[in-house]
């Protein structure tokens, strides 16, 4: 199985800056291979939204909402993915969860796994 730890979450006036980390780690050992990491986020009465995702190879999708402002970063290494917030909006509120495409063994196949969240507020 993989493991998610997301770190960075925060109270932050609105305009101001966080950075998000997740980093996997396999529960027996290294992870084989991770594809896809993806950051979501959920804001009070919503559903779950993309917010962005990066591949193995460094391409990069973002929703339209965070265009311009959000950078995601991956390093492969240390199998952590991060999200740079910049230009936060109180719109931005929500908690921010991580997921990972991975294949924790070779005699496993690849499925998605999640972190439990962290929080993020901005206030106006």
């Amino acid at each position: 199985q993989v493991q998610l730890v997301e770190s960075g979450g925060g109270l932050v006036q609105a305009g101001g800056s966080l950075r998000l980390s997740c980093a996997a780690s396999g529960t027996s050992g290294n992870i084989y291979s991770i594809n896809a990491m993806t950051w979501y986020r959920q804001a009070p009465g919503k559903q779950r939204e993309l917010v962005a995702g990066i591949s193995r190879g460094g391409s990069t999708n973002y929703a339209d909402s965070v265009k311009g402002r959000f950078t995601i970063s991956r390093d492969n290494a240390k199998n952590t993915v991060y999200l740079q917030m910049n230009s936060l909006k109180s719109e931005d509120t929500a908690v921010y969860y991580c997921n990972a495409f991975a294949r924790p063994t070779v005699q496993m196949g690849f499925r998605g796994y999640w972190g439990q969240g962290t929080q993020v507020t901005v206030s106006s």
